[in-house]
């Protein structure tokens, strides 16, 4: 009679077979998809390392192994990603959010007014997830958010997040085309990760990106800048006045292009900023 297979021998063989698909950190994503599986943390998973595999999980297991090893997202399998704390349900309608957009949420609670008498308002463009406007409200209680988006599926994944993390009173969800019928709503504040790549670049993008993300959440246009000249052009009669503007661009020469586009339209104080990793990304500044 053959020995039933502990977990520690199904991670070993989903290693194998996500390095010979090329996956990167392979070890880590098998452990990632094995604990999500379980319902448990990967520190916890290294803990039972023995426990023998029941049929079912193993067959389970070796479906997300397969889904992993043809590129699809180890977030788009977990049906779910991490962000400032926050865990955001995700579908094939959303972004899966990137650990630098973390850095634009930081800076735009920089731009907010000190807390005090009144109720704040932030913008934010192109919601997806609704990681942003979910990570503004559970940071700020005195913040509410109009989070934007074109797409109707990924305003729904949006309100859904919002209201599995308690924020349904204070984030507002619409269906729209970045500002377009939004009158001046004296807002505090704009945050938005645009579309931003360049057209021709979509192409050539890791698998993981291309096959798997929205398109709609990647193209920029021609130069990457269509959305972004879109905000600076009328994100002024939203805010009031001194009320910031941030956004998140590809980087250097992209964000230098978007600084100068701030400065067009009368945008005061522009400031550029770089990631964790020293990319000049973001840019902001005051109407």
């Amino acid at each position: 009679m053959g020995t039933t297979a502990t977990l520690r021998d199904e991670l070993d063989a989903a290693t194998s077979a996500l390095e010979a698909a090329g996956v990167p950190e392979a070890r880590v994503d098998a452990e990632w998809l094995l604990a999500g599986l379980m319902g448990l943390g990967r520190a916890r998973l290294r803990m039972e390392l023995g426990r023998e595999v029941s049929a079912g999980l193993a067959r389970r297991f070796a479906d997300a192994v397969s889904r992993r090893a043809r590129r699809e997202p180890l977030q788009r399998i977990l049906g779910w990603e991490e962000f400032r704390g926050l865990r955001l349900r995700l579908t094939d309608a959303v972004l899966v959010p990137r650990p630098e957009t973390e850095a634009l949420v930081e800076w735009a609670l920089e731009l907010l007014p000190p807390a005090g008498g009144r109720r704040l308002l932030a913008v934010d463009l192109g919601t997806g997830s609704g990681c942003i406007a979910c990570a503004l409200a559970a940071e700020r209680a005195d913040v509410d958010v109009l989070a934007l988006d074109l797409c109707p599926a990924a305003a729904a994944v949006a309100r859904e997040n919002a209201q599995a993390l308690g924020f349904k009173s204070r984030i507002s969800v619409v269906v729209t085309d970045l500002l377009h019928g939004v009158g001046d709503l004296g807002a505090d504040l704009i945050v938005s990760n645009p579309p931003y790549l360049p057209t021709g670049l979509v192409p050539e993008l890791l698998p993981e990106v291309r096959r798997h993300e929205p398109s709609l959440a990647l193209d920029g246009g021609v130069d990457g800048l269509a959305l972004i000249r879109r905000i600076a052009v009328h994100a002024r009669r939203v805010l009031r006045p001194s009320g910031a503007l941030v956004v998140e661009t590809a980087g250097d020469v992209q964000a230098t292009a978007a600084a100068t586009l701030l400065r067009a339209e009368d945008f005061t104080r522009v400031e550029m900023r770089a990631d964790l990793a020293g990319v000049t990304r973001f840019v902001a500044g005051r109407a």
